[in-house]
């Protein structure tokens, strides 16, 4: 799919997607739980989608499904396939690969596109630790597991990223019959790690830690649960591109927000503050315009997310940004090192890499391009921001990439008066 993108003024009001990371993490919770798991407000995108038939090949059945709510009846992890199929979602690979090498059965792990060659450095090493049989992986997808994973105290390195960790807490949990501690080292985007948390504990398993370096996994201290309701909250890593369209090119005003939510691209809200868009509060509703934009210095190591669409608001700031956690960004979808610098080449916007920091010259109206998303949803979603600023069209090539994360974002600036050109042929 091509999109093409036409300067222009954003005006409206719209509610926030569902959170992605949210939604993947209640229906791993409810696969696990013995009982039944009523989701509300579950996202629909493709990594939802994939996590959504994850656990029902895990054994998990949904029972129900409208709109607004799925029902999902599970007995635990029960397999009826050897093949568990993870999409483009590295969430869902990270996530599942530890719950599944809870079964006795072989089962193998895969994915499509960029999935199969982002490293899962950890993975060896953890499921040596937890006797699990490892075969057919070469450091990427797909990898074959064989359990039952032992109920036993293990050491992670973290340094990678925290979505391993969570499937660790997510099997173990439901499955240690002993007390358990996972040592954990160098763990980055930790709240990803709070939010974890804050769903096991929905289901009744408390997990103490000591400044996320030691997690506590006791049964004894669990709750026996009935059924279960979880309500998904919307997702600040697609808002964040909503209200920095509003910083940039208008005003705007997104619902459907936990302005205490535990997710880590909450950020967005200070970080806006700071490089001086106007910004009001009220209740789940936050609103922003244009105001005098100026430079600003973000640490996004525990949020990476939020760099490409960073990148766009500091290119639109007067003055000089400093975007720090550059390490975080090569093994996502694309490379966003390069796929941002790419952006930004093209934008006509200078910038560079000083060690682990993206600096970024701001220029305020940026230059009509063509725009590679390297089928990257978070650049797809950045290029569309610049091009509102832009002093032409903006091209953007392999644009149905956002239907990874925000299938409707397209839609939604079009309700907000933005002018976009989909053309389902590239």
């Amino acid at each position: 799919m091509h999109a093409v993108i036409f300067p222009g003024h954003i005006s409206g009001s719209l509610a926030a997607p569902p959170s992605k990371s949210m939604t993947q993490r209640a229906f791993a919770a409810a696969l696990l739980h013995k009982g039944i798991t009523t989701v509300y407000n579950a996202g629909n995108s493709a990594d939802e989608l994939a996590s959504l038939s994850i656990i029902q090949e895990l054994g998990a059945k949904v029972i129900e499904q409208t709109n607004d709510k799925i029902v999902i009846k599970s007995n635990g992890i029960n397999p009826i396939s050897d093949t568990i199929y993870c999409g483009e979602s590295g969430l869902a690979a990270r996530l599942f690969t530890p719950i599944a090498s809870t079964s006795d059965r072989q089962i193998t792990i895969t994915g499509t596109g960029s999935l199969l060659s982002r490293p899962m450095p950890a993975f060896k090493d953890v499921f040596t630790q937890l006797g699990v049989s490892v075969s057919n992986f070469s450091g990427c997808l797909p990898i074959t597991v064989g359990g039952p994973m032992k109920s036993v105290s293990i050491s992670v390195d973290a340094g990678a990223g925290s979505q391993f960790l969570s499937g660790l807490l997510f099997a173990l949990s439901f499955n240690a019959i002993s007390p358990v501690i996972i040592t954990v080292e160098r763990l980055s985007s930790k709240p990803y790690i709070d939010m974890t948390l804050e769903v096991l504990k929905q289901f009744g398993k408390t997990i103490t830690h000591d400044n996320y370096t030691t997690f506590i996994i006791d049964p004894n201290s669990f709750i026996d649960v009935g059924p279960v309701t979880i309500y998904v909250e919307g997702d600040w890593s697609s808002a964040a591109n909503l209200l920095v369209a509003g910083a940039i090119a208008g005003e705007i005003t997104v619902s459907n927000l936990n302005t205490l939510s535990t997710q880590a691209d909450r950020a967005i809200m200070d970080i806006l503050a700071n490089a001086g868009a106007m910004i009001n509060v009220d209740k789940d509703m936050v609103s922003v315009s244009c105001g005098q934009l100026a430079g600003f210095d973000f640490d996004a190591t525990h949020s990476p997310d939020l760099f490409p669409v960073l990148s766009i608001l500091a290119a639109c700031c007067n003055g000089d940004s400093k975007i720090a956690g550059v390490h975080r960004l090569f093994h996502k979808e694309s490379n966003r090192a390069e796929s941002i610098a790419e952006m930004l080449e093209n934008f006509n916007v200078p910038y560079s890499f000083e060690e682990d920091v993206l600096c970024i010259e701001g220029r305020r109206k940026l230059q009509g391009t063509i725009i590679d998303s390297y089928n990257d949803h978070r650049i797809v979603m950045a290029g569309t921001l610049g091009g509102l600023v832009a002093n032409g069209q903006v091209d953007i090539s392999r644009a149905d990439a956002v239907n990874k994360s925000y299938p409707q974002f397209f839609n939604h600036l079009s309700l907000c008066g933005v002018r976009v050109v989909i053309n389902d042929q590239e």
